[in-house]
């Protein structure tokens, strides 16, 4: 059940426009201190994982890995996706907290 949450979330958020994915797209919202949760997909690259890992630690964002690059990019509606920004402070919360469970 945690997995759908996860994933309906985040389609909500792609819905609402409160959401940015691919690489380039997360890298610029998370240094613009938009993004509040980064989410990487497990089966990334280890670059890319740490690309991300590195820079959310430095602008004190928020970073989980969670799923795969198709369940991702399904979610959003869009092709595969490594890489995905939330940019609502509601929709981090409520991701975060589906995850902990």
């Amino acid at each position: 059940m945690k997995h759908d949450k996860v994933l309906s979330l985040i389609g909500l958020a792609t819905k609402a426009g409160r959401c940015a994915s691919g690489e380039a797209m997360t890298e610029s919202e998370t240094k613009s201190g938009r993004a509040k949760l980064v989410i990487v997909a497990s089966d990334a690259s280890e670059n890319t994982k740490k690309k991300f890992r590195d820079m959310c630690k430095f602008y004190q964002v928020p970073i989980c890995f969670y799923g795969d690059k198709d369940t991702l990019g399904h979610a959003m509606g869009k092709e595969f996706r490594a890489s995905l920004a939330i940019l609502d402070e509601g929709f981090a919360e409520g991701i975060q907290r589906e995850m902990k469970r």
